[in-house]
């Protein structure tokens, strides 16, 4: 694999039939973006890309969105995927960068070493002439897949309030400055507007451009701005747990990874009426 967590569309293009290299569509939209991942992966797909549903590899168990299953219950649908132990991964999603970071962030979780992210996603590689498919997904030879859970690389409510708490660790939201500060509200019922009192905001969207993440002179200049050092340690969040991964991508690029991603995030502190929110800037 590529020394860095991005590859681009002609790195992927020279490989795609690399016995060793598993293709995931990882595409996932919020509800008011009207889009229909499924619907899109079956219309045109990289050729031979699996796709990976976010929801569905979830915990459906959990009353929050996105939750990470049991490690054995994520690696039984890896198996069932075609996905084994040893493959290099590659994941890509249909808005360039959104949904993908969040794969990324679950394998490397569970304890996938070699994966990467798609820069561009699919808009690239379509950009750059290359062929999709259509229809379903060809089925795949069941493989072994060993699920080794990183708990370092989670974050819990009780993580938050201490990195809050004081110390060097920083906490630092995705989401977009007007629901950071309170000014709209939540798209899901009975989440509160706001955020955690003392974290940082550094919307995802400011870390790309064109469905791309800008260059490292420039992400280290949008740390600068938003107040984050990523010299120190950090927790990425969000909403819901898909687009903080987007951070720590960013930070991944740069040397700097992130200590852990909050995996409840706002949907889980904002609805707790026992944690404090805050509303303004931060």
């Amino acid at each position: 694999m590529a020394p860095s967590p991005l590859v681009t569309p002609a790195w992927l293009h020279e490989r795609l039939d690399a016995p060793d290299i598993v293709v995931l569509d990882g595409s996932w939209y919020l509800p008011a973006a009207g889009r229909d991942a499924a619907a899109e992966y079956r219309a045109a797909h990289i050729p031979g890309a699996v796709r990976f549903d976010i929801d569905a590899m979830s915990d459906e168990g959990s009353p929050l969105p996105h939750m990470l299953p049991r490690p054995e219950v994520f690696a039984s649908r890896m198996r069932a995927l075609g996905l084994g132990d040893g493959m290099h991964v590659v994941v890509y999603d249909g808005m360039g960068l959104f949904s993908a970071p969040r794969i990324w962030w679950m394998l490397r979780t569970f304890g996938v070493r070699d994966v990467a992210v798609l820069d561009g996603g699919l808009p690239a590689w379509i950009a750059a002439g290359y062929p999709t498919e259509e229809g379903e997904p060809h089925p795949r030879e069941r493989r072994h897949f060993t699920a080794r859970l990183d708990q370092g690389a989670v974050a819990d409510a009780g993580d938050i309030a201490r990195a809050l708490a004081g110390g060097t660790t920083q906490v630092v939201d995705a989401r977009s400055a007007p629901r950071f500060r309170g000014e709209e509200a939540e798209p899901r019922p009975g989440v509160r507007p706001g955020h955690m009192p003392g974290a940082r905001n550094l919307h995802y969207a400011a870390l790309q451009r064109d469905g791309r993440l800008k260059d490292p002179s420039e992400l280290r200049a949008v740390f600068a701005e938003s107040g984050v050092d990523p010299d120190r340690p950090i927790i990425t969040t969000c909403g819901s747990g898909v687009t903080a991964a987007i951070i720590s991508l960013a930070l991944e690029t740069l040397g700097h990874p992130a200590r852990s991603l909050y995996d409840g995030s706002w949907s889980e502190w904002g609805a707790d009426e026992s944690r404090p929110v805050a509303t303004g800037p931060a």
